[in-house]
């Protein structure tokens, strides 16, 4: 029952905090109706209020700004893997718990903790993720007749498959050695099953929210955290993975989803949404603005 506990505990507490975080998300408002004429009278006779709208409504500004936020969730994301390998390094923070966390689940192993774990362990697989990704993929594409939904679910699935297997070839560090309840490949940092489910199921969460009510679209992004986490968990419990290398791989798969869902727009769903936005958003300037 411990381990049991020790798969289902974090994955609730996960799960019900990016939840709680998601049905707190600011909501969108109705703007002003205001017609053109006057929004573009109130620019001329502000003249740093003009300025200030033409900088927003720059296409090369506003997709910069996109480009700098990816950047900035890519670089967030690649300095806690480093911090992670320091502490591996230096056997310090989190790394100091590996070793516990490792022989916790090996003393408390039983026979059917051990298929529970294998079983949800699959979920974060690469038959798993591309199983459960077609049936997503093909699910949205009869609701909603748009193919930029499998466009998007593909460069989130098999990208963060070539980062984390590209991870493991530079880190190359080594398995635990004291009793592997399940089969493995490769190295270990970071977990491909945690970047795999951290990636993934909020990338469908995504998906699967568009157009549905706020209380839905929380419970489908804390869905998809306590799986990612549950799968991470199952891969320390299992006794393949050290407690770091999960962590590594949650925080790589999540900051993987973040980058591609800003570089197709959010729940826009088309590559390059930010840039296509701008443009519109400048050629619908009033005249007013071009001198």
């Amino acid at each position: 029952m411990l381990v049991m506990a020790a798969l289902v505990v974090p994955a609730l507490v996960v799960g019900a905090a990016v939840g709680l975080a998601a049905s707190r998300w600011p909501t969108p408002v109705q703007a002003p109706r205001v017609s053109p004429a006057q929004i573009g009278q109130q620019l001329e006779d502000h003249r740093g209020l003009r300025r200030l709208v033409q900088r927003r409504l720059d296409p090369s500004t506003l997709t910069g700004l996109a480009l700098t936020v990816a950047s900035a969730v890519l670089l967030l994301g690649g300095l806690g893997v480093g911090v992670l390998l320091a502490m591996v390094e230096g056997d310090s923070g989190f790394a100091r718990f590996d070793l516990s966390f490792a022989r916790f689940g090996a003393d408390h192993a039983s026979a059917w903790t051990t298929d529970v774990l294998r079983s949800v362990s699959l979920l974060g697989g690469y038959l798993g993720v591309i199983a459960v990704g077609l049936v997503v993929a093909a699910h949205e594409l009869r609701r909603t007749g748009r193919a930029s939904v499998v466009w998007f679910l593909l460069v989130v699935i098999g990208g963060q498959f070539a980062l984390a297997e590209t991870v493991k070839h530079v880190v190359d560090r080594t398995r635990p050695d004291l009793l592997n309840l399940t089969g493995f490949s490769g190295s270990s940092f970071p977990s491909g099953h945690a970047t795999a489910a951290a990636a993934t199921y909020m990338a469908l969460a995504l998906v699967l929210a568009r157009g549905r009510r706020p209380r839905t679209r929380a419970v489908l992004a804390g869905t998809a955290a306590a799986v990612a986490i549950a799968v991470a968990a199952t891969r320390v419990l299992l006794g393949v993975h050290w407690f770091t290398d999960v962590l590594a791989g949650v925080l790589l798969g999540w900051a993987w989803f973040a980058l591609c869902s800003i570089a197709f727009g959010g729940t826009l769903l088309r590559f390059g949404a930010p840039a296509v936005q701008a443009e519109a958003a400048a050629g619908a300037m009033p005249n007013s603005l071009s001198g």
